[in-house]
């Protein structure tokens, strides 16, 4: 039986995966959804935990839901080469912002002919049909190109940021260097400095209320299940309580 899979993912822990998740559900409303994977994972890189296991479950005539195709990979060529192998092993991929990328919309491409009247002249109708044969061609062509530069798009963005990141890092450098130590301006977070999140700061005080090892009488499990809360997460910001 065909079943409809979704896949949600950021590439840092602080970033939030509501947003995808509910254009998924909107987009799916009249469909059954058998599980959406969700990670926080660079999508750089293909070889991604969620992300493997759900290419290892899937079959023809499954579906996966994006988002959008940057959520599937960042990087152009292994995202492309992806979006092929799964194109001929019958699995449909569906991307939210990027229709026209869908494979039910590339199979349509590829299966739509285009006929002509026959005039009765074997040269004209041998021409006729080159020519058509080459228009058919250059169509799906033009497909597999779409698909190549959404994900190439997909690529570019990342390399954006990190340059827009790179010169930013420069501009202040070169800042720096004409002001003395006290007025130069801080760049990525001071040496010894531990990185308080929003979400530490709202997580912590739940915890020391609900945990038996503080203020209340909860088991770990039972927090993390509560607080939706990663196990690696919980016990960090447990530890760091602790250590108070």
């Amino acid at each position: 039986m065909e079943k409809i899979y979704a896949y949600a993912r950021v590439s840092t822990p602080t970033q939030r995966l509501e947003r995808q998740i509910k254009n998924i559900k909107e987009y799916c409303r009249d469909q059954k959804i058998e599980k959406i994977y969700t990670e926080k994972y660079t999508g750089t890189k293909i070889d991604r935990p969620q992300f493997s296991q759900l290419l290892r479950i899937l079959h023809p005539g499954d579906s996966i839901i994006f988002d959008s195709v940057s959520r599937m990979s960042r990087t152009a060529e292994e995202g492309y080469n992806l979006y092929m192998d799964l194109l001929h092993q019958d699995i449909d991929l569906v991307f939210i912002k990027e229709p026209h990328i869908n494979t039910q919309y590339y199979k349509r491409m590829q299966s739509r002919k285009m006929e002509i009247a026959k005039t009765g002249k074997k040269s004209v109708d041998n021409l006729l049909q080159a020519v058509l044969d080459a228009i058919t061609v250059f169509q799906n062509e033009e497909t597999q190109e779409k698909i190549r530069i959404a994900f190439q798009q997909s690529e570019k963005e990342v390399t954006d940021l990190h340059q827009r990141i790179s010169e930013g890092i420069r501009i202040v450098q070169r800042e720096n260097s004409f002001l003395p130590p006290s007025e130069q301006k801080q760049i990525g977070q001071r040496r010894g400095k531990k990185l308080i999140t929003k979400k530490s700061l709202s997580m912590k005080p739940l915890i020391v209320k609900m945990s038996k090892n503080f203020n209340g009488n909860m088991s770990d499990t039972e927090i993390m299940s509560i607080l939706n809360l990663s196990r690696n997460t919980y016990y960090k910001y447990k530890r760091e309580l602790l250590q108070k």
